[in-house]
């Protein structure tokens, strides 16, 4: 009898183990981002706002203090860190399931590197699709302040925001502006990806560089090629998503391809690159914050094992 309770107890024992060691990536990659957003929601407000056409980071920054004060930097944080509990969990959850069923069907060798990409980008694409939501609610509450006082909208919070997307416009709403969300989310992987493996064997192999410094060097190269691949696709979406209908209830753009074309002609293909040094300086500390003390033990993991810790570091983009 004691013998039957003791392999009951290590059985269910077991089990627990194998439900953690599944969701594990999951929550720890949800952790990071929400962790990161903390520290990088100021700079990303202030990205939205260079990209609405409110001037230079100095004239935003300027601004903000003098007429909203310090908090108005992290308007929107509880939608952040919304988005990051559902994109930045679904997208690290699933690289990390793919790449393992991706693993085993490879008879446990190292995964090339076209694998590698393709699963990053079906990864990035499966965040971004879960997290368009909050996401939208983030770029509607940091944009607020931009329209008139008539217009804005004053979302509370995040679920107050959703709420009242739902209301307002129905629940497909929620997914506007998903189209580039998804695409920004998949070349933001895509440049991430191979440039930082790329980063870090010229950092640790060919200059002999330490593990800090190759964590730093390679997160600044693999940062800007991100935000380079990347940029574009969030300044379209960024426009979509903060758009509202004039008194005759007609929208500024019909689509995404629409705002990408009128864009492009009234401001020529750098305009969709407006921002580019705050939009570089806010990806490249989401890689850093990756390596934070208490999810450190995931990505030593990655780093050692056959899977490319990339994507990892792209939790909180």
């Amino acid at each position: 009898m004691a013998d039957a309770k003791q392999q009951q107890q290590q059985q269910t024992a077991a089990a627990a183990t194998g439900v953690w060691k599944t969701v594990k990536p999951f929550v720890n990659g949800g952790a990071s981002g929400m962790l990161a957003t903390c520290v990088i929601q100021p700079i990303d407000m202030v990205k939205v706002k260079i990209q609405l056409g409110e001037g230079s980071a100095a004239q935003v920054t300027k601004n903000m203090l003098a007429n909203e004060g310090i908090g108005s930097f992290y308007k929107g944080l509880s939608a952040g860190l919304l988005r990051q509990a559902t994109y930045t969990t679904a997208r690290l959850g699933s690289f990390r399931v793919l790449t393992n069923k991706a693993i085993e069907k490879n008879d446990g060798k190292p995964l090339p590197l076209v694998q590698k990409a393709f699963i990053g980008l079906t990864a990035g694409a499966i965040g971004a699709c879960v997290g368009s939501p909050a996401d939208l609610a983030l770029i509607r509450m940091q944009a607020d302040s931009t329209l008139p006082i008539a217009q804005r909208r004053n979302y509370k919070n995040a679920f107050h925001a959703l709420y009242r997307i739902i209301a307002d416009e129905g629940v497909l709403a929620l997914w506007k502006g998903a189209g580039p969300t998804v695409v920004r989310a998949m070349a933001l992987n895509m440049g991430m990806l191979a440039s930082y493996d790329q980063s870090v064997e010229l950092f640790r192999d060919k200059l002999g560089a330490g593990e800090v410094s190759t964590v730093l060097g390679a997160s600044a190269v693999s940062g800007f090629f991100a935000s380079a691949c990347s940029l574009p696709f969030d300044y379209v979406k960024t426009q979509i998503q903060k758009m509202q209908p004039d008194a005759s209830g007609k929208y500024p753009y019909t689509g995404s391809l629409d705002c990408a074309m009128k864009t492009f002609k009234s401001g020529g293909p750098f305009k969709f690159y407006t921002g580019f040094p705050v939009y570089c300086v806010r990806i490249a500390p989401h890689v850093m914050m990756s390596f934070s003390d208490g999810l450190r033990s995931l990505l030593q993991n990655a780093w050692y094992s056959s899977v490319s810790p990339a994507v990892f570091f792209t939790s909180t983009t």
